[in-house]
């Protein structure tokens, strides 16, 4: 058993020494990035892409990938050399225990590089809901339990983690109807035939400027400068309701450590572009601070992410598999 383990590890440590042994990076890196083309992981992956090429002089592309765990998976397979990364969202975090039969391991599988963003997750009706603001939501959510459809994009998205925070603090079950995305849930709130939803502001900051969906709350620990008027969850008396739509940067677990410490010190640079800060703050995301952009902090928080909504996940008893 031993002898046939360490042949196994064998192709791994030569394509470690192949990796080290050549300049890094000396041909085009690829980004996975887990999420539809046009997506928000695909819009991050591409800002944050064309930022890390001009920090490794070098030609990064990206390749959307749908299906919540299909990119992983493929990235968790690919060649440890530092050519097949990965970008992916706190969805990451909830597959490992969304799904109890699963090609890879979450905290195993990959090699954090540091965090790329964090988004405020936004409370948001339809215009025509009897509720106001968000204590009329929760009034009207205790009253009425899964009588109030709650939107989201998809189990274990941010969508959905938010939605089952929303409903622990009200202490009831609404009933959930999970869309394939953003978009389509969206549609269904704006159409009137779902009641509330909670997604990143993002997503949704546009349809609330145009009065398209009634906001009733921001995730974030203070109000957003782009949606001054909002209050936040604990403002409206429910603190319990804070989390943040996260990305994070990864390379396939054995990638050398030379390379990874060279990814995740053009990723700090890449959180200080300019021209990256820009174009977050007009999709109202933070990039990571210099600290959470260390695979030291990364490899701690993912962990964290893991051990937090493992409980969240198991109360409400809905699996992907």
């Amino acid at each position: 058993m031993l002898r046939r383990a360490a042949i196994a590890a064998i192709p791994l440590a030569l394509v470690a020494l192949h990796a080290l042994a050549q300049p890094y990076p000396s041909r085009p890196i690829t980004i996975v990035a887990a999420g539809a083309a046009g997506g928000p992981t695909d819009t991050i992956a591409r800002i944050t892409a064309e930022a890390l090429g001009r920090q490794l002089n070098n030609t990064v592309v990206v390749e959307a990938i749908g299906g919540s765990t299909t990119g992983p998976a493929r990235v968790a397979l690919a060649r440890p050399d530092g050519y097949t990364l990965l970008i992916n969202n706190i969805g990451l975090a909830s597959q490992a225990t969304l799904y109890r039969r699963l090609s890879y391991n979450p905290l195993t599988s990959f090699a954090p590089l540091g965090l790329v963003s964090d988004a405020a997750m936004t409370v948001v009706a339809r215009t025509d809901f009897p509720a106001e603001d968000m204590r009329g939501a929760m009034a009207d959510l205790r009253q009425r339990g899964d009588a109030v459809n709650f939107a989201a994009a998809g189990l274990g998205s941010a969508a959905n983690l938010c939605a089952l925070l929303v409903q622990g603090a009200a202490g009831t079950q609404a009933t959930m109807v999970n869309f394939r995305g953003t978009a389509p849930a969206i549609a269904e709130l704006m159409a009137g035939r779902v009641d509330l939803l909670c997604d990143q502001a993002t997503n949704t900051v546009s349809f609330i400027r145009d009065g398209r969906v009634r906001a009733l709350s921001v995730s974030s620990p203070a109000r957003l400068p782009g949606l001054p008027t909002i209050p936040t969850t604990a403002e409206a008396g429910f603190p319990t309701i804070a989390m943040s739509t996260w990305h994070g940067f990864y390379a396939p677990a054995g990638t050398p450590e030379p390379i990874q410490e060279r990814l995740s010190a053009a990723l700090r640079g890449a959180m200080a572009d300019p021209a990256l800060r820009r174009r977050f703050a007009d999709l109202l995301t933070d990039p990571a601070t210099e600290e959470r952009a260390t695979i030291a902090f990364h490899r701690a928080f993912l962990a964290e992410e893991v051990a937090r909504w493992r409980p969240v996940i198991e109360a409400s008893g809905a699996y992907a598999d």
